[in-house]
């Protein structure tokens, strides 16, 4: 690890002007306030291959032509060298409309080898050198998203990276913003979350701690105490590194940055950009494939869904306001040790989880996929015993004949399994379609009003701003797309497919249906009081056809 980050800085060019840069000021008035601030500067990202991390880097440097360079953070991954990964990354359809742009862009990316779950990133001590040299700028975007992770890897990274990102900072000699990205719901036991840091649920350290010296069986059999009121360890890892962040900043340019849901993009670089199943996405993808038919969600709650493109301005538009605030705090000569939060919400636009699936099924009838294995069906369920009986109605039984089936003919048994992985999904989901929660949000309110004209039309962020009813358009399109890998030019097929799906659904339907009304009819017949009943009658009409029948053959 050590030859190859020493191989890729002989590779890069050095600036030792981070810190004072002589912009001519021609150059200036042509950037916006936003880009001034990028302006020459070199950034450091961790999580720069997830979701969000993706789109802020492909932002930054579409948008900000003066960056210096952008060290990505890059683990070696399924024997693949940090070069390779970084060439997958650019292969992505995210990064086309940079291509045609900056066609050159490439010379500013530094991929560092390390990895989040080592103490201190597992970078080599060149790297880090280097980093603290050159870098002015730090967005720590890494985390593992899976809300049932297990602690002795959330911890690691959700954790003790976000502490390694600050002291990195501490090194720096020239910083000028650092932001960690939280999530919206780190403090979901609260109902109202405001834009503070409230108590930790433990104490950071002792928890980093605790992992580092417990094995993996212990720690899963004290999870559900150390948990308490937080429904799963990836919001009990984000409280816990916020308690860190505000504990340790000190006089450090520091800000949280706490996204709702982030789902697709909206207009840019692509409509309806995606690379993940994440929350709303894999229930929307899961009815849309006829694999999903019911969850347990109050549909009158609000859902804090935010689009992925205005999520990356965000959080671009607050490294700036955080540099303006210390800058800002410098001059009056007073000192800053709140760490500014910044709830980036749909509070002020927003869509509830009936509204969510009224969309989602519009624009689902309308670009159907190929891929589906059944005709559209799926409910919200308020009450869970409702939904448990769908479960077993419209999951199991027809998984397990299903499956049956296969085993009949000699085939691998595949959908039973299938269910439980979706059933995992779901009771993680439960917490959060079952709850509303209020979030204050002045501090990004704040930053929007700040934002020149210029700014916000280049980095357009005001939520209030997104037709839900055209993201969910391209939402439905890009999962359709971008996940499922079922390109628009099939929708053809797919609407002669799922037409067939409709007629076969019906059919199924009323088979059902008869097959039911049978059956109560029988009980009804066999039933010892209406049984003596029907005897009756059959015996009181079967003698007066007989009479009859006896008269006219006489």
């Amino acid at each position: 690890m050590v030859e190859d980050s020493l191989e890729i800085g002989q590779d890069t060019p050095t600036s030792d002007k981070n810190c004072n840069l002589d912009k001519s000021s021609t150059e200036e008035a042509q950037l916006s306030p936003i880009q001034n601030f990028f302006n020459g500067q070199s950034i450091f990202v961790t999580g720069g291959t997830g979701f969000v991390g993706k789109l802020l880097v492909e932002k930054l440097l579409r948008d900000c032509p003066g960056i210096s360079f952008i060290y990505l953070l890059v683990r070696p991954k399924k024997g693949k060298d940090v070069h390779q990964r970084i060439e997958e990354l650019f292969d992505d359809p995210l990064f086309s409309k940079l291509k045609e742009k900056h066609p050159k862009f490439r010379h500013q990316i530094v991929p560092v080898v390390g990895d989040c779950c080592e103490p201190g990133f597992g970078m080599s001590a060149t790297d880090r050198e280097r980093i603290t040299r050159e870098v002015s700028i730090v967005f720590h975007v890494a985390a593992t998203v899976r809300f049932d992770e297990n602690l002795k890897l959330a911890v690691p990274i959700n954790v003790r990276s976000p502490k390694d990102a600050l002291d990195l900072c501490k090194e720096i000699s020239c910083l000028k913003s650092f932001v960690h990205v939280s999530t919206a719901y780190s403090y979901c036991p609260y109902n109202h979350i405001e834009e503070r840091v409230y108590d930790s649920p433990i104490e950071g350290n002792k928890l980093i701690n605790l992992v580092d010296c417990m094995d993996e069986e212990w720690i899963k059999e004290i999870t559900p105490r150390l948990l308490g009121a937080w429904p799963n360890t990836y919001t009990f890892t984000k409280a816990v590194a916020e308690s860190i962040i505000a504990r340790e900043a000190g006089d450090l340019p520091v800000g949280i940055f706490r996204p709702g849901i982030v789902v697709s993009t909206y207009r840019e670089p692509l409509e309806g950009w995606i690379d993940n199943l994440y929350g709303p996405t894999g229930v929307v993808a899961g009815a849309g494939t006829g694999l999903l038919r019911t969850i347990h969600c109050n549909g009158s709650m609000q859902v804090s869904v935010v689009p992925g493109d205005l999520t990356a301005n965000a959080l671009i538009a607050c490294a700036w306001d955080v540099a303006t605030r210390r800058k800002s705090a410098n001059i009056q000569e007073g000192k800053n040790d709140q760490v500014p939060v910044y709830n980036y919400v749909s509070k002020d636009n927003p869509i509830t989880y009936d509204q969510l699936k009224s969309l989602s099924e519009k624009y689902g009838f309308e670009f159907p996929t190929g891929k589906a294995i059944w005709y559209y069906s799926f409910r919200h369920n308020k009450h869970r015993i409702v939904h448990i009986f769908y479960v077993y109605l419209l999951h199991l039984l027809p998984a397990l004949l299903f499956d049956t089936v296969m085993l009949c003919t000699g085939k691998q048994p595949r959908i039973l399994k299938m269910y439980k992985k979706i059933h995992k999904f779901m009771d993680v989901l439960n917490y959060f379609t079952t709850r509303d929660w209020k979030f204050s949000n002045d501090n990004f309110k704040a930053v929007l009003n700040n934002l020149t004209q210029e700014d916000r039309d280049n980095f357009p962020c005001d939520i209030t701003q997104v037709q839900w009813d055209q993201f969910f358009q391209s939402y439905v399109q890009g999962i359709r797309v971008y996940l499922i890998k079922d390109p628009l030019d099939t929708l053809p097929q797919a609407r002669a497919k799922w037409q067939r799906l409709y007629w076969t659904h019906q059919t199924l339907k009323l088979i059902l249906v008869y097959g039911f009304l049978r059956i109560c009819w029988h009980i009804f017949r066999k039933s010892t009081l209406f049984g003596t009943f029907f005897n009756a009658l059959e015996c009181t009409f079967g003698g007066i056809y007989t009479s009859l029948s006896g008269d006219g053959s006489k």
